[in-house]
């Protein structure tokens, strides 16, 4: 594992040693260009499938916030209801564009299933990209007790209408879809962020 990590820091920055390596291809760069000319605003959405019926979200007044974004990541608070613990990170990686979930407790600590997600295998399409489970997401959900997680896919569409946010493995598929025809209030920061 400490190799991968390794490599992955190889691949992230260049030789000078601070500046990111911006190397992804035309559709990767579309994708990311597009989601940053909604920075700053924020969407209402809902729930258009969820397999397990999971009750975390049902009748709960759902939020994202694209609130921070410069050349390489942009990052996504995903509010639920009163729960501010989740953000979204999309960064470029020198490879392609990874995909994490930075969760916090409401004290700002980090939860201990945090900054998992995936990494492009291909170039995707401007208005989707998917993002397989990576090796250390794996080796967390492993240790954690829910290697069912592996499989996980995040896939994230973005129309001119429409951003949805879906989760696919066998058995499970969770999707959320937010209207961006109409921007709401923005939001107070999540947790763990000024």
């Amino acid at each position: 594992m400490r190799v991968f990590r390794y490599i992955t820091l190889l691949l992230t920055f260049n030789a000078f040693g601070n500046d990111p390596l911006i190397l992804s291809t035309q559709a990767q760069d579309d994708f990311f260009n597009q989601l940053t000319t909604l920075c700053g605003k924020a969407f209402s959405g809902k729930v258009t499938v969820d397999t397990a019926n999971s009750k975390d979200f049902s009748d709960m007044k759902l939020v994202m916030h694209i609130r921070e974004c410069n050349k390489s990541q942009v990052k996504i608070p995903f509010h639920v209801g009163d729960d501010s613990s989740r953000t979204w990170v999309i960064t470029k990686t020198g490879s392609g564009l990874s995909l994490k979930h930075d969760h916090r407790h409401k004290d700002g600590s980090i939860d201990k299933l945090t900054m998992y997600g995936g990494h492009t295998l291909d170039a995707g399409w401007p208005n989707a990209q998917s993002f397989p489970a990576d090796a250390p997401t794996q080796e967390m959900f492993t240790e954690q007790g829910i290697p069912q997680s592996n499989t996980n896919i995040w896939q994230i569409f973005l129309y001119p209408n429409t951003f949805s946010y879906r989760l696919i493995r066998e058995g499970r598929e969770f999707r959320v879809d937010f209207d961006l025809t109409n921007t709401i209030e923005t939001p107070n920061a999540p947790w763990g962020h000024k």
